[in-house]
């Protein structure tokens, strides 16, 4: 069903590609957009158990585009250390297929909003506060990851 990586030396191990998910802050989702255009768009996120929350407005462009068609992918790019005497970068990035939802259930949600604001406020005061703030106000997105494939440049191979 997805393609097999074409440089098989380059792959990295899963355990590799998940520790790259789980450590990054950003990675950039790929949706159906409108009109048959694609329509990339970089978001703040967590993964946790094969899963991958972000957040969104609870209208526009990115839910409208999940609520058509729900396979995306999911970019992360660990590191793009530019080489301009080699004229090559050294690169480690990790892409993910998968399905989109919108979680409908308030405990699901909230958990979801929990995972996601624990990564970005480094346990500081007041997280359960903001939560409680803009929970009714935003939706959680959970993609399911179906397939997960991390490379890097071949430079680390060698």
């Amino acid at each position: 069903m997805f393609r097999e990586i074409r440089r098989k030396r380059q792959l990295l191990p899963t355990e590799e590609s998940v520790s790259i998910l789980e450590k990054m802050t950003n990675g950039t989702l790929a949706l159906h957009g409108d009109d048959g255009y694609p329509y990339a768009v970089p978001v703040s996120y967590v993964y946790a158990d094969g899963k991958i929350y972000f957040h969104s407005a609870t209208k526009g462009h990115k839910v409208d585009a999940i609520l058509t068609n729900n396979k995306v992918s999911f970019c992360v790019v660990e590191q793009d250390d530019v080489k301009p005497a080699e004229f090559t970068t050294y690169f480690r990035s990790v892409i993910v297929f998968g399905k989109a939802r919108i979680l409908e259930d308030e405990n699901e949600k909230l958990s979801a909003l929990r995972l996601l604001a624990d990564k970005y406020s480094h346990g500081e005061a007041g997280m359960e506060a903001e939560i409680a703030k803009g929970f009714n106000h935003l939706l959680m997105v959970e993609i399911t990851v179906e397939h997960l494939t991390g490379k890097e440049s071949i430079e680390f191979v060698l």
